[in-house]
């Protein structure tokens, strides 16, 4: 049996940071490890390919095509599936993924025969073994069109398994983070304890922190031939545990990488000495959620750390030599003084990297609840919610007014607080002009979301 993994091409329209961080397809890469030896496997990346899915599947011939998405991808998966079906009716399609974990019906369709709710080793060799002997039965964690898409009713969560890399030894040079290019990215800890209102990570992994199997781990690591490692952790620094394993294994392996985290302003203040025993072991940048200059916002977003504690961290990072690529997110009450107030603030912290997006509260999160009634556009127009939209109606300022802010914010952070020079001494006028055209291609997007509105 011969199966193709896709992941989908970019969707155009959407603001999303796809321009500056783009990482591999790494559940693609489980579910091919997981599949290898018992089947022919590829790897098709459609953000990269230039040539359709009809002509890779005149050239490939497969029986299966799996197709993962993200909280966008809906539509462009769903056509996708038409277009494998019209091509050849008797391919099995497979769909899993982000968004078919948080809305699996937004897939039930006559072009889906398979949804994954979640994956793990065991449901995805049952699947497969089924679809080879042209089985069907009900399986945990996927709905079966056969089987009008009924569930077992057993809850689950996404498996962390070994990612077979060489599947994507012919796109890897591609794979980035910023001016870190090639990077690789791996996961070392699921679930986030903090459980902030606006992220949808806890309510994917789980709100309790736990650490990989570590052998997995360490397998995973020492197979990494890039030269930066990306962790997608929601946050390496949530426990002192997870420090030390770490670093004990990075020890182990005398490994030379340069790695880049997510890490929260708790975490930095509270774990210091860890901080800067790993930037001696590699450590470059530090992803980092301050979020807004407003502190009775931070309450609100259930955040565990104020501004004055953003301050501390920020300089605590600045001492060690850590790069921050810090996020803020604008919140559909300011008026043009708190957006005058947040590029103060951003110019007191002066992070290297700056990115601020609109609130979103994605429907399958607490908030959405709160803000349902202000909304722009419906849950079901997928393709808006890129956390770089706005999707709040503003309640201060008109729509148009506060995307003319949003763009006027992030033009200023680019060209005046953005450390560029520094940037460029460490990536290269080519890496960074590659960042600033994906800065443009969002500012254009504003721009035209502007006039429309």
């Amino acid at each position: 049996m011969k199966i193709l993994l896709v992941r989908p091409p970019r969707i155009k329209q959407a603001i999303t940071l796809s321009d500056f961080m783009f990482s591999e397809p790494i559940g693609l890469e489980m579910i091919y490890g997981a599949l290898k030896d018992y089947y022919k496997v590829e790897i098709f990346d459609m953000m990269i390919e230039t040539i359709s899915l009809s002509k890779k599947i005149n050239d490939y011939e497969p029986n299966v095509i799996g197709i993962t998405s993200l909280c966008i991808d809906v539509n462009k998966v769903l056509n996708l599936c038409v277009e494998v079906k019209e091509k050849d009716k008797n391919i099995i399609t497979v769909v899993g993924g982000t968004q078919t974990y948080l809305n699996p019906e937004a897939f039930f369709s006559d072009t889906v025969d398979h949804i994954f709710e979640y994956t793990n080793l065991e449901n995805i060799k049952e699947l497969f073994n089924n679809i080879s002997k042209g089985d069907v039965s009900l399986i945990d964690g996927i709905r079966t069109k056969k089987l009008e898409y009924a569930s077992t009713g057993k809850k689950g969560r996404n498996e962390y398994l070994l990612p077979d890399r060489n599947s994507t030894e012919k796109y890897r040079s591609e794979y980035s983070y910023f001016g870190y290019r090639p990077a690789a990215i791996m996961e070392f800890g699921t679930g986030c304890e903090k459980v902030c209102d606006f992220c949808l990570r806890w309510r994917i992994e789980g709100a309790k922190e736990k650490l990989i199997d570590i052998e997995l781990s360490r397998k995973d690591i020492a197979n990494i031939n890039e030269p930066t490692i990306m962790f997608m952790d929601n946050d390496f620094f949530a426990n002192e545990e997870k420090l030390i394993t770490f670093i004990n294994i990075v020890k182990e392996l005398n490994l030379k990488k340069n790695y880049v985290m997510y890490g929260s302003v708790k975490g930095i203040i509270e774990y210091k000495e860890y901080v800067e025993e790993l930037a001696k072991f590699g450590l470059k940048a530090l992803l980092i959620g301050y979020e807004t200059f407003n502190d009775s916002e931070m309450d609100k977003y259930h955040k565990k750390s104020t501004t004055t504690d953003n301050y501390e961290a920020s300089k605590i990072l600045k001492d060690i030599g850590i790069d921050v690529w810090a996020s803020f997110m604008a919140h559909p009450d300011w008026n043009k003084k708190d957006f005058k107030l947040l590029r103060a603030y951003i110019k007191k912290l002066k992070p290297q990297i700056t990115s601020i997006s609109p609130l979103t509260p994605f429907p399958s999160l607490p908030m959405y609840k709160e803000y349902e009634n202000m909304l722009i556009y419906k849950s079901d127009d997928f393709e808006k919610w890129s956390f770089g939209q706005v999707m709040i109606k503003p309640s201060q300022i008109s729509l148009r007014r506060y995307y003319y802010e949003l763009l006027k914010t992030n033009l200023y952070v680019n060209i005046f607080v953005n450390k560029n020079t520094e940037m460029i001494k460490k990536f290269g006028v080519k890496n960074i002009f590659r960042i600033l055209f994906g800065s443009l291609k969002a500012a254009k997007k504003y721009i035209i979301l502007m006039i429309e509105n």
